[in-house]
C-alpha cells in the first residue's frame, strides 16, 4: 500500500475516533441533564414538603441570638439545615436511588443530602464533560476535518470563548458621538 495512503487512512482513523469521542460525550452530557434535572425537581418537592425555600431559613445566628435571650441551660448552638428548616429531619420518606428500581424509605435528611450531594457531582461531571468536548472539538479542527466549514482560527476562538460581565464590556467600549453638519 502506497504510504501516503497509510497516512491518509491512520488520520482519518484518528479523526474518526475523536469524532466518536465527542458524540459519546455530548450523549453523556445530554443524560447529566436529565439526571440533574430530575434531582432539581425532587429537591424543589422536598423543600415544598418542608414548606421551605433556600431563603425562608433563618440563620443560625438568630437562632444563636434568640435562644441566648431564653435559659442559659439551653444548647447555645442549634444546626439549622437550609432545605429541612423546622421540618423534622427523622421523618421518613421515600427515595428511588439512582440507576436502579429501589425505592428505600429514609429520613427526610438523608433524603435531600444524597439529592445534593449527587447533584453537586453531577454538575462537577456536567463541567467535565464540556471541557472535554471543547478540547476534542480543538483537536479535530486543528487536524482539518472541519476545513470545509470553519478555519481552524475559528473554532479555536470559539471554544476559547468567555463570558464577560455587562459593566466590564461596557467600560471597554469607547462611546462613539456623532455631529451633524
Amino acid at each position: 500500500m502506497d504510504p501516503n495512503m497509510k497516512q491518509l487512512q491512520e488520520s482519518l482513523a484518528d479523526i474518526e475516533t475523536d469524532a466518536e469521542q465527542v458524540l459519546l460525550a455530548r450523549h453523556q452530557l445530554v443524560e447529566n441533564d436529565k439526571i440533574r434535572n430530575a434531582n432539581r425537581e425532587a429537591l424543589t418537592a422536598l423543600r415544598k414538603q418542608a414548606r421551605t425555600t433556600k431563603t425562608s431559613v433563618p440563620s443560625p445566628f438568630e437562632v444563636i441570638m434568640k435562644e441566648m435571650e431564653g435559659s442559659s441551660g439551653k444548647q447555645l448552638i442549634k444546626e439549622i439545615c437550609p432545605t429541612c428548616g423546622d421540618h423534622n429531619p427523622k421523618e421518613h420518606t421515600w427515595l428511588m436511588f439512582p440507576g436502579s428500581d429501589i425505592f428505600a424509605r429514609v429520613p427526610f435528611h438523608v433524603a435531600h443530602t444524597v439529592l445534593e450531594k449527587d447533584q453537586e457531582r453531577l454538575d462537577l461531571d456536567t463541567k467535565k464533560l464540556q471541557s472535554f468536548i471543547k478540547e476534542k472539538s480543538l483537536v479535530i479542527a486543528e487536524k482539518g476535518a472541519l476545513a470545509g466549514r470553519f478555519g481552524a482560527d475559528t473554532v479555536k476562538s470559539l471554544v476559547s470563548l468567555t463570558d464577560t460581565p455587562r459593566s466590564t464590556r461596557e467600560a471597554q467600549t469607547p462611546e462613539v458621538k456623532y455631529q451633524l453638519g
